[in-house]
């Protein structure tokens, strides 16, 4: 591995706020000086580009694959713009977001977007770092004019007066080349992370299949649960109709401010998603509600919750157990509440519903074409396997123990993908804004050719291609 970065050896001040101080022998420019905005159109058989604020810019048949998301784009792309390779191009609503990039590709995007073409010696993908940085996205959204954050655009006009720092050529190319040498590591630690996390996610869902349809006596005898995807289960056991067995609630609350109404917090689709529990202490959204929302979709303790519509079948009914509740603390929009009666724990229901019996019946009976929903009905109508009312704290408890080390392994897999994802962010604001130099990292880089290449991803390494274009800046003021 390369060695541990320092700083230059001198600084001054750039005279921009959101950049800072910058070795004394980098320029700063306004980005009038380095693009100049293309419309070139009339290429209606172009592929279709998409900018994102995940990934900047990708090919739409790449982001809508493997997606329920349909291509939105006009039949008529006589008006779209061509951007080609090594081209910047940001979305006028979200740049403020980061949803901004340069393109690998020669594609068209919607007029909505703004591609800008670099007009001088310059390496854009040092640009492509440089202006999805937290500290670009903040500068861009001080620019950018609306009457409400989801109006905010940033215009043509107004991009090409935003100052940024220019290091020579050179050191563009370096810091290009170190940034994608620390990608690739970190790349490839973070879907070794996510690897584990699947097989412990599996590891975890076998132990409760087993337990929650076939109980923990291995000696009883068992019976046709007369529903294919649960299968056999003990003989002294019921299968109930969920209905029977919990009160059901769909949940209409949406994040809303208006005066007069209480203010409360929201539990959402992520917190349901992310965590499969809620507490009363956990960060929630905040809005109003209606003192009769309150009353209908206020969370009570050993409630379920489960997500009632996706842009994914699969992430249809997916659970989440409130182990504690709070009076302002309401269900959210998507989401509907499973209240458990008598005959079965909340614990036990969260579990069961994470099986692949049950969730495979959601999955069914989801409906849609761009998003996915669950019908009331068809929630009440899903088939649970229901043992006595000791047998399934037994359940709970014997679930929590066999999952508690597979819990901590996901925890932990988990926190080490966000602190990578925190280190890549500031690693590489440090490095395009000249806190840290690249340039003996790079040296010893060359010299060791061995650790380039680690990773077979096609798009990881267009990105180790930077796009050099060789106009002259004298002149641009």
């Amino acid at each position: 591995m390369i060695g541990r970065l320092i700083p230059y050896s001198s600084y001054r001040s750039s005279g921009i706020s959101w950049v800072g101080d910058i070795p004394v022998h980098w320029s700063v420019v306004p980005n009038r000086a380095v693009f100049i905005e293309v419309d070139d159109k009339e290429h209606p058989n172009e592929q279709m580009l998409s900018v994102t604020i995940a990934d900047g810019i990708v090919r739409q048949s790449v982001l809508l694959k493997d997606s329920t998301k349909k291509d939105a784009s006009k039949l008529d792309k006589s008006a779209y713009k061509l951007v080609a390779p090594g081209d910047i191009a940001y979305n006028k609503m979200r740049a403020w977001q980061g949803a901004i990039g340069m393109s690998n590709h020669r594609g068209i995007v919607s007029p909505a977007y703004v591609v800008q073409r670099p007009r001088g010696e310059i390496v854009s993908q040092y640009f492509h770092y440089l202006l999805r940085t937290p500290e670009f996205a903040a500068e861009a959204q001080r620019w950018s004019y609306g009457i409400a954050s989801d109006m905010w655009s940033l215009r043509p006009e107004h991009f090409k007066m935003i100052y940024c720092c220019l290091p020579p050529l050179d050191e563009q190319i370096a810091i290009v080349q170190y940034i994608d040498y620390m990608n690739m590591h970190i790349y490839e630690y973070m879907s070794a992370q996510k690897r584990l996390i699947s097989v412990l996610k599996e590891e975890r869902q076998a132990i409760i299949n087993e337990a929650v349809t076939r109980g923990l006596d291995p000696s009883v005898q068992f019976k046709p649960s007369g529903v294919e995807w649960v299968g056999n289960v003990p003989e002294y056991w019921e299968v109930r109709r969920l209905s029977t067995i919990a009160r059901l609630r769909v949940s209409n609350v949406d994040k809303h401010s208006k005066e007069g109404e209480a203010s409360v917090r929201l539990c959402n689709y992520v917190d349901v998603y992310k965590n499969g529990y809620i507490t009363s202490t956990m960060s929630f959204m905040t809005a109003t509600a209606s003192m009769d929302e309150i009353e209908r979709f206020r969370l009570n303790k050993d409630d379920v919750l489960i997500t009632k519509d996706s842009e994914s079948w699969q992430d249809i009914g997916v659970p989440a157990w409130v182990a504690e509740s709070a009076d302002d603390l309401l269900s959210g929009y998507h989401l509907a509440i499973l209240r458990p009666n008598k005959e079965i724990l909340g614990a036990y229901l969260a579990l069961a519903c994470e099986t692949k019996a049950i969730a495979h019946q959601f999955s069914v009976m989801a409906n849609g074409v761009t998003r996915y929903g669950l019908a009331r009905s068809d929630i009440g109508s899903v088939r649970i396997p229901l043992p006595p009312i000791l047998e399934q704290r037994a359940i709970v408890s014997y679930i929590a123990e066999a999952t508690s080390k597979i819990d901590a392994a996901i925890t932990r897999a988990r926190r080490q993908i966000e602190l990578l994802q925190e280190y890549r962010t500031r690693l590489i604001a440090d490095v395009v804004t000249g806190k840290l130099d690249v340039r003996d990292a790079v040296a010893q880089l060359s010299e060791d050719d061995d650790e380039v290449g680690l990773i077979d991803d096609d798009l990881a390494r267009e990105a180790l291609n930077p796009v050099v274009h060789d106009a002259d800046l004298s002149g641009i003021v």
